[in-house]
């Protein structure tokens, strides 16, 4: 027996999605890759949102065998909405995974993070035998920290000693990230808080330190990731 699931089947993009004609162009050559029994990873972000539109077409027109390892709950229920088989972590690998970016450097080095969703994403990255990083010109920069903040997810209880920490690494500035549509922080789907921090230089182990603090769950940072970007609108 089935839910009605109305909710669900209502579900739209939370955002106005910007440049949408020529990131639906990049969701086809995206939802192109997919092979029968493949698993799939898929990010976050309005490309990603707009991709499994392109790969439903796809297992509806061709009958295509395929399985979806979603990183956040708004697009987990993307796929309920359009009936896209989904899995997990626990029991399959994806063969190749898809996301979004908020800024690249000339050297494939992205934040990510303004979703929130930057954990489940890195560990999709991190499992995958490729992965696809679809952005616009908006995202590309000459220099990681141009133009956002760098997110670093935090264990609750942690907050006092991550930002003190964080502090003796330069942060020029440090903000707790606050919810819009209800009082208090934002909580991730795990529980934690994120905190958005500023640094006038972003060197290549920062990933790492910032890893290395106890009570850091994840940061936004992706340095030196085997990746293939994907311009939305060349």
């Amino acid at each position: 027996m089935e839910w009605e699931n109305q909710l669900i089947q209502e579900l739209q993009w939370s955002n106005k999605i910007s440049n949408k004609a020529s990131k639906e162009l990049v969701a086809q050559e995206i939802a192109g890759l997919a092979k029968d029994g493949d698993v799939i990873g898929a990010g976050s972000g309005s490309t990603v949102y707009l991709t499994l539109f392109a790969l439903a077409q796809r297992v509806k027109q061709e009958s295509l065998h395929i399985e979806i390892i979603p990183a956040s709950a708004e697009i987990s229920m993307t796929c309920i909405q359009l009936g896209l088989p989904q899995t997990t972590l626990w029991n399959k690998r994806p063969d190749w995974t898809f996301d979004g970016a908020d800024e690249v450097d000339p050297h494939n080095n992205l934040i990510k993070g303004r979703g929130g969703a930057m954990f489940k994403e890195k560990l999709l990255i991190k499992s995958s035998g490729k992965t696809y990083i679809i952005v616009d010109e908006s995202k590309l920069v000459s220099k990681l920290g141009s133009k956002y903040p760098i997110p670093v997810e935090v264990f609750p209880h942690a907050l006092s000693h991550v930002e003190n920490e964080i502090r003796l690494l330069g942060a020029s500035k440090i903000s707790l990230r606050l919810a819009e549509g209800k009082d208090g922080p934002v909580f991730t789907e795990s529980g934690n808080f994120i905190l958005d921090i500023h640094l006038s230089n972003i060197v290549p182990d920062l990933e790492q330190k910032l890893k290395a603090i106890t009570g850091v769950i994840e940061s936004g940072l992706f340095i030196g990731y085997d990746i293939t970007v994907l311009m939305a609108n060349r």
